[in-house]
């Protein structure tokens, strides 16, 4: 593979919302770019205006600029091979369809819809695959000029070989040949003078000196076509890179409609932005050591083509969920504290209470940021609890031994000023009347855990508890349980 002067683009329509897909595509694209010290182009091809979203350009830009995919050349911030919106670039394509035209690579179709309604009907009749028939292909010049001046609607399509075969290459699947009587004579413009996708690409791609093509596999059908446009124009063709599928199983594709496919779907549901470019960095590549938690900056260190897999990749959420929650830790704890703090604010409303211990309790028990609020959901109000919460099996407890368990630890407690308390002396202080009263450590600080949580499960154990709710809140607590156990 080429790597002088990379120069690689994305090129997403403004839709809707980014599928984990294209974001993966994105991600490829910028690793290789700054992997080989080139240039990552945002292209924004919005000539598809029935399905354009209002809106959504700024989600792109939202989104690559969430995940640090910073572009060096793009519509917001421009660069010599402009514009990079494709509704802005119109002019350009007619005059290279026309091109096409002059050198006998392409020609005007002045087929109407109702004739093409027909064709296909009989071609479906005949279990034929619906197709262009090429009853223009050969129209004499006189009369397709004749139609041109007398403003009979055309639209221009490509003149595929009829015969011979079309080889091209792809970095993934090597060489591949195919047939020219298998490929149709695509539409270039259409009769609204707007290109189809597949010309715009081509154009914009030479004209923007890309060298590096990184799509989806279902492309690869389309690829023979592009590459006679390449040599019809007697441009250079770019490095292909046909990347498979993200399927949600073995038969079905990840789909929109199926729902966890977007990138905002992700954030919304708590997932940290790095773990998730993590997650689907490995879709669909494999690193070559065993190493599965990577930065950006290791991922574009790391990554190679080679890697890149010829099978489908299955999403695995559970696989996903790891992953984020190996990241959220792994962060410094005052990163973490940062992230976490909005999640804690939904339920937790207190100021009097050690953000810092409840952070650090929360870091090796969190999977998803969105965890959070339940988790802490204790801390403003004590819910209400039945008595059987103090039974546990394996600490030997039940509600009649947390009686004298909590009744030994509220003097303790008591005995600790405000000035002193914090975990560390808390912890002294519990674990020496553990030793004094002779009793397994769960004994006395499962009964603790749940008079002051209401809960069987919490971030931390008692004494990291006592140590986030303070001295006063921690004492009415063990006293309200210790009443309502009589």
């Amino acid at each position: 593979m080429n790597t002088q002067n990379v120069r690689t683009r994305f090129a997403p329509s403004p839709t809707g919302y980014m599928h984990i897909g294209n974001l993966r595509t994105a991600l490829y694209t910028y690793i290789i770019a700054r992997k080989y010290g080139g240039k990552f182009i945002l292209r924004i091809e919005d000539t598809d205006r029935e399905r354009f979203v209002e809106g959504a350009t700024e989600v792109i830009y939202d989104t690559l600029r969430a995940c640090g995919l910073t572009w060096d050349e793009g519509p917001d911030i421009g660069g010599p091979t402009g514009p990079y919106i494709q509704s802005e670039r119109m002019g350009i394509y007619k005059e290279y369809a026309e091109k096409l035209v002059q050198t006998g690579h392409a020609y005007y179709c002045f087929c109407t819809k109702e004739r093409m309604e027909k064709v296909h009907e009989e071609q479906r009749a005949k279990g034929i695959t619906p197709t262009y028939d090429r009853h223009c292909r050969d129209l004499p010049k006189e009369e397709a000029d004749k139609l041109l001046a007398e403003g009979t609607p055309y639209v221009i399509r490509q003149k595929v070989p009829l015969d011979g075969t079309t080889t091209f290459h792809d970095e993934l699947y090597g060489d591949i040949s195919v047939p020219n009587a298998d490929l149709d004579d695509q539409i270039l413009i259409k009769a609204d003078g707007m290109p189809t996708y597949n010309f715009a690409n081509i154009v914009d791609d030479h004209l923007m000196e890309i060298t590096h093509v990184v799509r989806g596999n279902e492309y690869l059908s389309s690829a023979p076509k592009y590459n006679l446009l390449y040599e019809a124009f007697g441009w250079e063709v770019p490095t292909y890179i046909h990347v498979e599928h993200i399927m949600r199983d073995a038969s079905h594709k990840l789909s929109k409609r199926d729902g966890d496919a977007y990138f905002g779907d992700f954030v919304e549901k708590g997932y940290y932005i790095p773990a998730i470019l993590n997650y689907i960095a490995l879709l669909g590549w494999a690193p070559k050591g065993e190493q599965e938690i990577f930065t950006l900056e290791e991922l574009i260190k790391e990554f190679d083509i080679s890697g890149l897999s010829k099978s489908p990749a299955i999403f695995d959420a559970v696989k996903m969920k790891a992953i984020n929650a190996e990241w959220l830790r792994g962060l410094p704890h005052e990163e973490f504290r940062t992230l976490a703090l909005p999640y804690i604010r939904q339920t937790c409303k207190r100021e009097d209470i050690d953000i810092d211990v409840l952070a650090k309790v929360l870091q090796p028990r969190t999977e998803l940021l969105t965890e959070i609020p339940e988790k802490v959901d204790f801390i403003d109000t004590l819910p209400e609890y039945d008595s059987e919460l103090y039974f546990n099996k394996k600490m030997k407890t039940s509600a009649e031994t947390a009686v004298p368990a909590l009744n030994a630890v509220l003097p303790v407690l008591e005995g600790i000023s405000e000035a002193d308390w914090n975990e560390e002396n808390i912890h002294s202080a519990v674990f020496a009347e553990i030793e004094k009263q002779g009793v397994k450590n769960g004994w006395m600080l499962w009964p603790v855990r749940v008079a002051l949580s209401g809960k069987a499960l919490t971030p931390g154990g008692g004494i990291e508890l006592a140590a986030i709710l303070g001295r006063d809140e921690s004492i009415a607590r063990i006293k309200k349980a210790i009443a309502k156990l009589g």
